[in-house]
């Protein structure tokens, strides 16, 4: 798992940034994009640092559909783009994805007849398809649950995260378009919880880097 110090330093971090940004959702439009990520470690300031809004959603699916929903009615914006960090035993550690589609990991009724991943009575499928975006990055299923990963998946995915199936869910929802990219920060093997929190400042430069090449608009 996570290395409570630092884990707990990160938590400590987005409390006090969580209430900045609280304070954005009583203000003016963000005009078409609102960016959303989980934890201010996986941006580093580089975002503030450029007067660039982010909104950090916590951890988990619960905090990331609470966030989604208050982002959407108050900036009234037209995309979410997902920006954060990832496990993957497929794709290569400092690479960058593109999520072409979301699962819920830990979705599990299977002792009701249920197929693993799919949320019964759900008018939304157990696969949320993402938006194509890019031409030059890889791309991956990204399953979602309310766990680090240090293993292999039981839902197929091509990287795991915390947040994004629950974003995707809100936005395709609320008819907003969602795009999500994540960069692999570890194997979600049983070297994750280290390789997590030593990759992240350059994950967030990576995310910058892309934000600034490619999405800013």
């Amino acid at each position: 798992m996570y290395s409570m110090n630092s884990f707990q330093q990160n938590l400590l971090l987005w409390q006090k940034m969580a209430v900045q940004a609280a304070a954005q959702f009583s203000g003016p439009s963000f005009g078409r994009d609102a960016i959303i990520m989980a934890l201010p470690s996986e941006s580093n300031g580089l975002f503030e640092d450029l007067n660039i809004p982010i909104f950090y959603s916590g951890v988990g699916k619960v905090n990331a559909t609470l966030t989604a929903a208050q982002v959407i009615a108050s900036t009234q914006c037209q995309r979410i783009i997902n920006l954060g960090s990832a496990g993957s035993s497929k794709f290569v550690t400092h690479s960058l994805i593109e999520c072409s589609g979301f699962v819920q990991r830990d979705m599990d009724l299977t002792p009701l007849g249920f197929k693993l991943g799919v949320t019964p009575l759900d008018e939304i499928s157990d696969l949320i398809e993402g938006t194509p975006f890019t031409s030059h990055l890889p791309k991956g299923i990204c399953g979602s649950g309310d766990s680090f990963e240090v293993g292999p998946s039981k839902v197929p995915c091509d990287l795991v995260d915390m947040e994004s199936y629950a974003l995707a869910k809100v936005a395709k929802k609320l008819g907003v378009e969602f795009i999500s990219f994540k960069y692999i920060t570890d194997g979600a093997d049983e070297s994750a919880h280290r390789d997590w929190s030593a990759n992240l400042n350059s994950g967030a430069i990576a995310l910058f880097d892309l934000y600034k090449t490619h999405l800013k608009v």
